[in-house]
């Protein structure tokens, strides 16, 4: 890998930007002959067994096995008798399904999630963006998980289920460090189907897996493409400087659109959600194909509690204050409120601009994440009781948490 090479994440499609994509398919073609011998009574017979050809495409694979057999008699005659070989995952356990199989069970659960953001500058005025990605449903409530990238910025959500039906959706909560998104199906929306999650940590280099998702545009919905597991715990440097760990690398292909659709084992269970991928033109004049990458289910599975809660507003602006700033400042070590918004929960409560909060809930603050791990434990109504220094004597708060609107 060079120095020059960037990473880059399967953004939502921007409808309006006219961009030209254009995508290779791989097309693998294998012939294998065998010419056994076998001797009878000084005579000779060549048989020929047929090899399978295999035909690699975006989205599956065709394959089908011919045996030719010869049989003797007085007078030699030749029968060909034919067998079909179904199409799967070559099974490393007796409970592996076939691609369509695992395609048929999860599919009725994967949405489009189609977005519809502002954008523009002072010199252009304020424009509307259509944005595009994928999802899967993982309850009967109809909540979705998806990228975090593929919602952030939207004003407006439609999701399209399996059946063609379409709903609108809301942002329950979301992890912008994990680029993982909870979203919601409006109330009283019937829900197709539900995907069952399976376990990433079983995952091997070599393990069989399909990639489920809409890329491009609404006209490729439902696309299956199948590969395996090509690595595990990558470490990905994102455009933005931000660093994406544990990381589950394949050679199914994902393109722009595919961002939050699942990544799928052979027992029909969503191990990964595919996130990004390596893109050819990033890769300078080598030029890559098929590295795509994928969240493990695991690392979803225990945020999955604190993403279905509602985001808890405190309307404030911040920023950690490490070891390192506060002896060089000489001030406390924290975290730093450098706005806080009117009418909000933190102006009721009484945080000013140039608090630093050190305990939450009686639990020492030091970092944005730790304060947040607080935050997560509560609902809107609750008391989240905050103590921070303000012009070197510590105050005690209490604010009263809200639903972000």
């Amino acid at each position: 890998m060079n120095d020059n090479q960037k990473f880059i994440d399967v953004e939502s499609l921007p409808v309006d930007k006219g961009e030209q994509v254009a995508w290779e398919n791989c097309f693998k073609n294998n012939n294998g002959n065998n010419e056994p011998k076998k001797k009878r009574r000084g005579l000779r017979l060549l048989g020929k067994i047929a090899g399978m050809l295999t035909l690699t495409i975006t989205g599956g694979v065709i394959g089908g096995g011919v045996t030719y057999s010869a049989m003797k008699s007085n007078n030699t005659v030749a029968t060909q008798q034919i067998s079909y070989v179904p199409q799967s995952f070559t099974a490393s356990s007796s409970d592996a399904m076939s691609a369509a199989d695992a395609f048929n069970k999860v599919a009725p659960a994967v949405v489009i999630v189609s977005t519809k953001s502002q954008s523009g500058n002072v010199f252009s005025g304020n424009g509307e963006v259509d944005g595009m990605g994928s999802g899967f449903i993982i309850n009967q409530e109809g909540y979705i998980l998806t990228n975090y990238h593929v919602i952030a910025g939207a004003k407006e959500i439609t999701v399209t289920l399996s059946d063609n039906t379409e709903a609108s959706a809301s942002v329950v909560n979301y992890d912008d460090k994990k680029d993982i998104a909870m979203i919601k199906l409006k109330e009283g929306t019937k829900v197709p189907a539900v995907a069952e999650l399976g376990d990433s940590d079983e995952m091997y280099p070599g393990a069989e897996v399909i990639a489920i998702g809409t890329p491009l545009s609404k006209d490729f919905a439902q696309t299956l493409t199948k590969g395996v597991i090509s690595g595990r715990n990558r470490t990905i440097p994102g455009q933005d400087g931000s660093t994406s760990v544990n990381l589950i690398q394949t050679d199914a292909a994902i393109n722009p659109g595919n961002s939050g659709g699942p990544l799928v084992n052979t027992k029909g269970q969503v191990i990964g959600i595919n996130s990004m991928k390596i893109g050819a033109q990033a890769a300078g004049e080598a030029g890559v194909e098929g590295i795509g990458f994928a969240i493990p289910i695991n690392e979803v599975k225990s945020k999955i509690d604190s993403l279905s809660k509602q985001i808890l507003n405190l309307g404030i602006q911040i920023r950690e204050i490490d070891s390192a700033a506060a002896k060089k400042y000489s001030i406390s070590e924290g975290v730093y409120v450098a706005g806080v918004d009117e009418f909000s929960p933190g102006e009721k409560g009484g945080l000013k601009i140039g608090d630093i909060i050190v305990k939450a809930d009686g639990k020492d603050v030091k970092t944005v994440d730790q304060l947040k791990q607080v935050k997560e434990g509560k609902n809107a109504g609750d008391t989240i009781k905050l103590e921070v220094v303000r012009d070197k004597k510590n105050v005690s708060l209490s604010v009263v948490l809200e639903a972000q609107k």
